[in-house]
């Protein structure tokens, strides 16, 4: 099988570029640096896992990628073309191939619109097919992810939490897009509604030939589905490679942090804990040199003069850390 590697440098869909993202401080001059340089690439029909703590700033990313958020600074490069600074008609035109499913099932859908109304709106705003059109194109989405058309004209308060995320992603389908942002799809719902869940998206995937970013703290979910993971923290990816390899050999000290944590399902296996000291900065005054260092088990003098960049340990493996390399 061809290389994630090799796929991504030939058919790349969508790629950031330094992309910034400051929000303003009330009252204050300062900022809350929540995405502060971040780049990636994603291939066509791939999906890239984001990762990392609450408030490291997957989401942010991924509502810049979509302008939901304005970037800062940075380029968003989708199909060859830089999206950042389009014109508002070009961008809702575009906004058909580029789509995202929501984290929370419960405030994401419209509670005073049936699910024809919602699953059909993107079409309404769109000027495609006239209603009977639009009816048949919703019944025929409910029962792509696993539901019964005929609960059509039900409301959202009548499903359960698994059942409006399907109804979230029967919506998010509705334009044939060609990329998708699942902004945490699963973080909300029962652990084995989210196998369901995550089953029914790589189903999809192989359908529709789709894109994902899939951002999530649940590293186990991740591994699952992504090809390759991103690893974020406060606001920059410290390391990012080929699912596979990131899992059974990660460079970074964050990223071994983090996967230490993951239970084992053999109770007769013991994996050793890494635990972290301290709290997450505030984005607000980041640390000096390697944001991590405060908390790193590592750390040197000169992590607080080096602002480490990505480096390539390895094929596709890159890691941001001044010590990788050494014996430790």
């Amino acid at each position: 099988m061809e290389s994630v590697a090799a796929k991504t440098q030939r058919d790349v869909l969508l790629a950031a570029r330094d992309l910034v993202k400051h929000f303003p401080v009330e009252d204050s001059d300062d900022v809350v640096r929540a995405v502060d340089g971040v780049s990636f690439e994603i291939a066509s029909g791939e999906t890239l896992g984001l990762v990392g703590e609450s408030g490291c700033g997957k989401s942010t990313v991924g509502r810049c990628l979509l302008r939901l958020h304005e970037p800062s600074s940075g380029e968003v490069w989708f199909e060859g073309k830089n999206i950042v600074g389009l014109p508002h008609r070009e961008m809702q035109l575009l906004r058909r191939e580029m789509q995202i499913i929501f984290q929370d099932p419960y405030s994401s859908l419209n509670p005073r619109l049936s699910i024809l109304g919602i699953v059909s709106e993107p079409l309404k705003i769109h000027g495609i097919g006239n209603r009977q059109e639009r009816r048949d194109r919703v019944a025929d989405l409910l029962s792509k992810v696993g539901l019964d058309p005929k609960y059509m004209d039900r409301y959202a308060h009548e499903f359960s939490g698994g059942q409006r995320q399907r109804i979230g992603i029967a919506r998010a389908l509705a334009l044939n897009p060609k990329l998708i942002i699942c902004d945490e799809p699963v973080s909300a719902l029962d652990v084995s509604v989210q196998a369901q869940v995550v089953n029914l998206l790589q189903d999809l995937q192989q359908e529709f030939g789709l894109t994902y970013l899939f951002i999530s703290h649940g590293l186990a979910v991740v591994e699952h589905i992504s090809n390759r993971v991103a690893v974020m923290y406060l606001g920059k990816i410290v390391e990012i490679a080929d699912a596979e390899e990131l899992y059974e050999d990660p460079q970074h000290p964050y990223t071994k942090a983090l996967l230490s944590a993951i239970p084992l399902p053999d109770p007769t296996q013991r994996r050793e804990r890494i635990i972290l000291s301290g709290d997450v900065p505030t984005p607000i005054d980041p640390p000096s040199g390697c944001r991590f260092r405060t908390r790193c088990p590592i750390a040197i003098g000169e992590c607080a003069n080096v602002e480490p960049a990505l480096v390539e340990v390895t094929t596709g493996h890159m890691a941001a850390c001044i010590r990788i390399g050494e014996k430790l």
